[in-house]
């Protein structure tokens, strides 16, 4: 199964996937791009207060670097954008994670702190929700692009089925109507 062919360019879940990297990526960007301006420390474990989080220069990078790439495939869109919201969401939720691990300790090289390691949890799956909306469930309609790429022997039966309803329904419009059989005046009836 290529992702690429799952899913045709202008369904609508293209549109969810778009605006979750699209909306994502923004808030990164500013994020970091704050961060540069304050000119931070690059490696500064202690960090400084921004936005109610801790950063430094390193983090501030990697949201750059990480926004730009969500800018990019929400630019791109379609699966691209849906694998890429899947793939960095759980790389927030792990990096929640180890950054817990590591608080209070000389390899916080990200500065991270309490707020930071929340951030990252509800970031994490908020992104990943907008990758898998729609892709993965156990309940998808039968019209979704991607329960038809699992189920092509399903499809193909529906398939079958609509199309001999449709033959059928040709061929009863298709009928001649019976005739009305003419009437003449009703005979008296004797009482």
């Amino acid at each position: 199964m290529k992702l690429r062919d799952e899913m045709p360019v202008d369904h609508r879940l293209a549109t969810v996937y778009r605006y979750g990297a699209g909306a994502s990526g923004v808030v990164l960007l500013v994020f970091g791009s704050l961060g540069f301006a304050d000119h931070l420390s690059f490696f500064d474990t202690q960090g400084s207060p921004l936005m109610g989080m801790s950063t430094n220069g390193l983090l501030s990078l990697v949201s750059v670097v990480v926004g730009c790439a969500l800018v990019a495939g929400a630019a791109v869109g379609g699966n691209t954008a849906s694998t890429l919201n899947m793939a960095v969401g759980g790389a927030f939720v792990l990096s929640g994670f180890a950054n817990l691990a590591v608080l209070d300790s000389s390899a916080n090289i990200l500065a991270f702190r309490m707020p930071n390691v929340l951030f990252s949890f509800v970031m994490g799956l908020l992104i990943a929700t907008f990758g898998m909306y729609g892709r993965v469930s156990g309940g998808l309609p039968h019209d979704n692009p991607y329960w038809r790429s699992r189920h092509p022997d399903r499809v193909s039966r529906e398939q079958e089925a609509r199309e001999r309803a449709a033959r059928a329904a040709v061929l009863t419009a298709a009928a001649p109507a019976p005739a009305l059989q003419a009437r003449g005046p009703r005979p008296d009836r004797a009482r």
